[in-house]
């Protein structure tokens, strides 16, 4: 199965990673792209080494000085969290020389390890990034697809239906039923067994589930626990292990002095939508446009590529949501500079004045907040003001905004 490379948006956020820290981390779920990724960007100069070989691993822990010796004078440890020991030997090396930028890239898939190992182990000597499946930017450049993904509707459908990750994307011969469920079974298998005291498999799949029924909204870690007979911190616990793994996003509330009539409990999103549908039974485009979670997945769609966006230029988002006790909810702020942008997601074509009806209610209920540059996205395709304070925006405008807005200088 011949594959051919699709850039990523990241790259040039990496590139300056590598010339800024002696180690780079790329991080990120298993399969979103890392390996080819950084084969394709660095394959020339650098010597790669993937820890999935036992054989490896072993050399690696059985004389790391000798290993890390031979190992090159840039190379990429592919797999870094199967061989942890190996990381203080790497932090003595950096020590030796910290103007050798770039010397070490490391990647790895369960980021929760991962991530309190190097945090511990190699804190100001690295950089971290985080791969996501690819973004609406990175699918519209497969040659596939080009002709595919002309409205925000085919996006969102193919997202929905097919996923984002980069193997079902390029090879439309796969079926994503059979993919997600090796998938899932991967993941289970090889990360939680392996990694994570989870405790029964099965009961982590339905709570799998259940969770992709409840994408886009607040998280009610009681409710799942009783749904599926478990005690709140199991289900605490089995959230945290998703959530570092990079297969969902937890969204905070925005409840900085607003006092006890904000909701402070957050909302759950995946980060990638083909996972969602899998999961809930979702196989046609019918159902997923008419049905009871049509509303919630374009949210999530929405909050993915806002993620991705973020991601893709190195920075974390400083984002929320707002929800008061009396329902007025504003889907999404977007914190910087000390003002806050709120958006909402709407999956409809036909716009009319009374969408900006909750942004202009949260103004005038928080008017001490800086509130300002107000959108609305939706199934349109236009760019037009709304209200005096609210415009209705276009996907690719908003990713276009998001990308602009951005803290990189």
């Amino acid at each position: 199965m011949s594959t051919i490379y699709i850039p990523r948006h990241i790259e040039k956020t990496l590139k300056g990673f590598v010339e800024q820290f002696p180690a780079v981390v790329l991080t990120g779920p298993r399969q979103a792209g890392k390996s080819t990724l950084l084969a394709n960007l660095f394959g020339n100069t650098y010597n790669i080494i993937s820890f999935d070989d036992p054989l490896i691993r072993e050399r690696a822990l059985s004389d790391p000085y000798l290993f890390l010796d031979t190992a090159g004078d840039k190379v990429i440890f592919d797999e870094i969290q199967y061989v942890p020991e190996l990381l203080p030997y790497i932090k003595i090396l950096i020590d030796k020389d910290r103007d050798n930028r770039g010397r070490f890239i490391l990647t790895g898939s369960s980021q929760f390890n991962l991530m309190k190992n190097l945090t511990e182990t190699l804190a100001g000597r690295i950089g971290i990034l985080v791969l996501l499946p690819f973004a609406k930017v990175e699918k519209e450049t497969i040659p596939e697809l080009k002709d595919k993904l002309l409205t925000i509707r085919d996006q969102f459908v193919h997202s929905s239906l097919r996923g984002c990750f980069p193997e079902i994307c390029l090879h439309p011969e796969i079926n994503p039923s059979y993919w997600y469920a090796s998938y899932i079974s991967t993941y289970l298998e090889r990360d939680i067994r392996s990694l994570y005291n989870i405790g029964s498999l099965r009961e982590f799949q339905r709570f799998l589930q259940l969770l992709a029924a409840r994408c886009a909204q607040v998280l009610n870690l009681s409710s799942l626990a009783n749904d599926l007979g478990v005690a709140v911190n199991t289900v605490k616990r089995w959230v945290s292990v998703l959530e570092a793994s990079q297969i969902i996003y937890i969204l905070p509330p925005y409840y900085q002095n607003l006092g006890k009539r904000i909701a402070k409990n957050p909302k759950v999103y995946f980060l990638d939508l083909g996972l969602v549908c899998y999961l809930v039974g979702l196989k046609d485009e019918e159902h997923l446009l008419k049905g009871p979670m049509a509303g919630a997945i374009f949210e999530n769609y929405c909050i993915q590529e806002t993620v991705k966006a973020f991601f893709n230029q190195g920075v974390r988002p400083n984002i929320f949501y707002l929800r008061t006790h009396n329902g007025l909810e504003i889907d999404l702020l977007i914190e910087r500079e000390g003002l806050l942008y709120p958006v909402e997601f709407k999956m409809t074509k036909t716009i009319n004045i009374g969408m900006a009806g909750p942004i202009e209610r949260a103004k005038r209920l928080f008017s001490k907040l800086n509130i300002t540059g107000a959108r609305i996205i939706s199934l349109s395709e236009e760019d037009m003001p709304l209200s005096r304070d609210v415009s209705v925006q276009g996907m690719k405008s908003y990713l276009d905004w998001l990308k602009e807005s951005s803290y990189e200088d």
